[in-house]
């Protein structure tokens, strides 16, 4: 097995299953509106396991065609619901790990009524290596994931060289990883990261369509900077990457590899520096909460 090929089967757990109870309501959803939305899958080991075997027929899946955006970690739904309305055209994946996320997301998705979207009870990365061939997405979100904050915790971030090996084999040529954080250190690492990585090359972009949601509409009131990031997929022999544009709003400046981890204070700093970053919300310098403590246990 070459270097590529054992990367793509390393394990990358990113996540703590510390779900907490359903409300009755989203008990209901799920009960209701589950078998609409949920894939049934082959199971082994824990609840967010998803084990090797055949990739989706994507076509049977959705009962047509159509270009596929994949969300991980897709929360309480709501940039699936958003995005589903907004292109009935294309089709959806949602992973997600938490159950009560789970339900709510199949709750926004019957809301709308959407007939494009399909979820998974299961950890994303094993769904993109699993579930999907290689070039079968035409995007892939990445939506606020735990930054992990702690210096021994790093080696636990979603965001990683493995990580974005996995995600390009994923991609076809032309397609793009959209990536946002409101913790500006994890926002110079998927910078670091990605643009180190032959296969991408970053984007302008923002947030595109994306919806506030309730989480990050929290986070923003309190000072948090969003900082989002669009890297699109290179054809395999593209030869030496081009310098990324930078991003009008932002000073050009390199993106260099993160050193130990800064103070919030001078990571903010730093996060309104990075040429190419889309940033947003309001740079007021009000101390943010700890994002370990908001996202570990809670589903967005």
């Amino acid at each position: 097995m070459n270097a590529a090929a054992t990367d793509l089967a390393q394990p990358i757990t990113s996540f703590v299953r510390r779900s907490p109870r359903m409300t009755a309501a989203q008990r209901r959803w799920l009960d209701l509106d589950g078998p609409r939305y949920l894939l049934g899958l082959e199971r082994s080991g824990h609840a967010a396991a998803i084990p090797p075997q055949p990739p989706l027929d994507l076509r049977r899946v959705f009962g047509r065609g159509g270009d596929l955006i994949v969300e991980i970690g897709c929360g309480h739904g709501e940039a699936l619901a958003a995005a589903a309305v907004g292109h009935p055209d294309v089709n959806y994946i949602g992973f997600e790990v938490f159950e009560a996320g789970l339900a709510a997301a199949v709750g926004a998705l019957a809301a709308v009524e959407s007939d494009n979207v399909r979820l998974v009870a299961g950890d994303g990365v094993e769904g993109l290596r699993h579930l999907l061939g290689p070039s079968s997405c035409a995007e892939i979100w990445v939506f606020f994931p735990d930054p992990w904050p702690k210096a021994r915790h790093r080696k636990r971030r979603l965001v990683s060289p493995a990580f974005a090996r996995l995600a390009a084999s994923r991609l076809r040529v032309g397609g793009r990883l959209r990536l946002a954080t409101d913790w500006p250190d994890y926002a110079l690492a998927m910078a670091a990261v990605l643009d180190a990585d032959p296969a991408y090359i970053r984007r302008p972009g923002g947030r595109g369509e994306r919806p506030v949601t309730k989480y990050e509409a929290r986070g923003l009131a309190q000072g948090n900077i969003v900082c989002e990031l669009v890297y699109e997929r290179l054809p395999p022999a593209a030869g030496p990457k081009a310098a990324a544009p930078a991003n009008p709003a932002s000073p050009a400046e390199p993106v260099r590899a993160p050193i130990p981890p800064p103070s919030k204070a001078a990571a903010r700093r730093s996060a309104e520096s990075i040429a190419g970053l889309a940033v947003s919300g309001q740079l007021e310098g009000r101390r943010s909460p700890d994002s370990s403590e908001q996202r570990q246990g809670e589903p967005r």
